[in-house]
């Protein structure tokens, strides 16, 4: 019975309490496999009666998820949507019908899963931190009467612990390199591990442009019913509107979806192609897709808050991202001096990151982070210089995202502008007391 009998004088209460538990619970962060997660679904009687999304990828997913929430809502659907990692509260992760599960149904979900983990006489169970938090939140969505199911891809897909439901759609946005030692050293083995969530029979929208072959077997293989970008749906537009066409489907005369960036076309289209792939299930109006696409929020996606400096911010952390939201800081309008707040992982990609955003960028404010998987300002420092050529760019190290914030605006004028990517880490740091309205110094004397 393992530690059962333990238990009963120690199960944590709140939230809190229930995460930090599961922190230690499990030796490993990522410990890469389902059987683990299977058993104790099966002991909690995890099942969906209604349609599931399941949206794996390198980047894109939360934008995609957000869309189809979205969409889905203003078509009068009840929505259940599981995303992760959170910006500043854990509670972010789960939304129900667009509203977040507060603190004290989540705990209640986390004794669920513990019982289920440690039940009777079976053997004890090890969940990651994450693996219990998925369980968690599918147990509180199987309570909820939903008429759809979001699931996004933490890591990968094949083994991702999402991946023990079957998607009645899978989508797959950009593939690209990240998390290589868990997932391969090339776009082929990643795009393989993402390959994972497709069904036998069952739709699988992707929408990368240039999807590995690997994808394109899989899909082969299995017999899943593939719908690709560029084959089997598109999109065109100009500077007003644009339109989308797919299997037997228009829509003509949108308007740009509320995220912003050159890259949510992709996203939008893989989600007009998902929802028409389920339309018998999930009917949606052209007037739901027009208001869903119009009203769709997610902060720390190319997020550009007016103020004086304005402010950005963009949770790019690999160098697909970044390039991306290079382009998009390219597209906006002059600024004079552009200063970044930069924080991230040690295992990324720093330098590919510092050499794509060094010609863009004037002053640069390197932060630590919360956590030891992340690279200290100083390394980040270092890096930079090592690679910073040109004359009067300028750098600083800072002890958390928002101290690095501070700095920025205490050196910036009214028409510069501030942008902080990174991990997640970083944008949630700025974020942390709310949304920060810039008002530069200049203004306020």
């Amino acid at each position: 019975m393992g530690d059962n009998r333990h238990r009963m004088h120690t199960e944590p209460k709140t939230l809190t309490e229930w995460l930090a538990y599961c922190e230690r619970l499990h030796p490993k962060s990522i410990d890469m496999g389902l059987e683990r997660v299977r058993i104790v679904a099966d002991r909690l009687g995890l099942r969906f009666d209604s349609p599931v999304f399941t949206v794996a990828g390198t980047n894109g997913k939360g934008s995609t998820c957000a869309m189809l929430e979205s969409i889905l809502l203003q078509a009068g659907y009840r929505t259940g949507v599981y995303t992760s990692p959170h910006l500043v509260h854990f509670e972010e992760r789960l939304r129900l019908s667009g509203d977040t599960v507060p603190a004290d149904a989540w705990a209640a979900a986390f004794a669920r899963v513990e019982d289920a983990r440690i039940q009777g006489d079976e053997e004890d169970v090890t969940l990651t931190y994450f693996e219990f938090s998925t369980l968690a939140a599918m147990d509180l969505m199987r309570h909820s009467s939903l008429d759809a199911v979001i699931l996004e891809v933490g890591l990968g897909g094949r083994l991702d612990a999402v991946n023990i439901v079957d998607p009645d759609c899978a989508i797959i946005t950009s593939i690209d390199l990240d998390h290589m030692e868990f997932l391969g050293a090339d776009r082929d083995s990643i795009g393989r591990e993402k390959a994972g969530i497709m069904r036998t029979g069952r739709p699988v929208v992707v929408s990368d442009p240039l999807p590995p072959q690997s994808v394109l077997d899989h899909a082969l293989e299995v017999g899943a019913d593939l719908w690709r970008f560029g084959v089997d749906f598109n999109f065109s537009g100009d500077k007003q509107q644009w339109g989308w066409a797919g299997r037997g489907r228009r829509y003509a005369g949108l308007a740009y979806p509320a995220l912003r960036g050159a890259n949510q076309l992709l996203n939008a289209s893989g989600v007009l192609a998902a929802l028409s792939a389920l339309r018998e299930r999930l009917p949606v109006t052209a007037q739901a897709v027009r208001n869903g696409l119009a009203m769709v929020e997610l902060p720390g996606r190319f997020q550009v808050l007016a103020g004086q400096p304005s402010l950005v911010l963009d949770v790019a952390h690999n160098p697909h991202a970044v390039a991306a939201l290079a382009a998009n800081l390219d597209a906006m309008a002059y600024a004079p001096t552009t200063h970044a707040v930069f924080g991230a992982m040690a295992d990324k990609e720093l330098t590919a990151m510092l050499k794509r955003m060094g010609p863009l960028i004037d002053r640069w404010y390197f932060t630590d982070l919360p956590t030891p998987r992340a690279a200290s300002a100083a390394e980040l420092h270092s890096r930079w210089q090592a690679l910073e050529s040109r004359k009067g760019v300028s750098a600083s190290v800072h002890a958390d995202p928002l101290q690095a914030l501070d700095a920025a605006i205490a050196a910036a004028d009214p028409a510069d502008r501030i942008v902080v990517f990174g991990s997640f880490f970083t944008v949630g740091g700025v974020l942390a007391h709310g949304t920060p309205r810039l008002q530069a110094k200049h203004l306020n004397s």
